[in-house]
């Protein structure tokens, strides 16, 4: 496989389930807001989530919009809480 110049590749979707992590997770007071158990909703989370691989700017700007679509952004929430839910229960630290 020969290298092109330098391409990045990104999962858009990891972008935005950490950006909508900071506006959900206040929302649950019960759930510890360590970098550990931050994480391990993020990857949950993820995990119930289709990827979105980008390799350009404008692949990344097409994906964010699609993902601001009504459908992508119920998902996002949904599989947020469903983690947020899991992690409160069995947190990663001696919360």
């Amino acid at each position: 496989m020969t290298e092109g110049p330098n391409y990045l590749v990104k999962n858009t979707m990891e972008i935005l389930v950490w950006q909508m992590v900071n506006d959900i997770v206040p929302k649950f007071p019960e759930v510890c807001r360590c970098n550990g158990c931050r994480s391990d909703i993020v990857a949950l989370a993820l995990n119930q989530l289709p990827p979105m691989y980008v390799a350009t700017e404008i692949g990344e700007v097409y994906s964010k919009s699609n993902i601001l679509e009504s459908q992508y952004r119920a998902d996002i929430i949904g599989a947020l809480t469903k983690a947020i839910v899991k992690v409160a229960a069995s947190p990663r630290c001696s919360k």
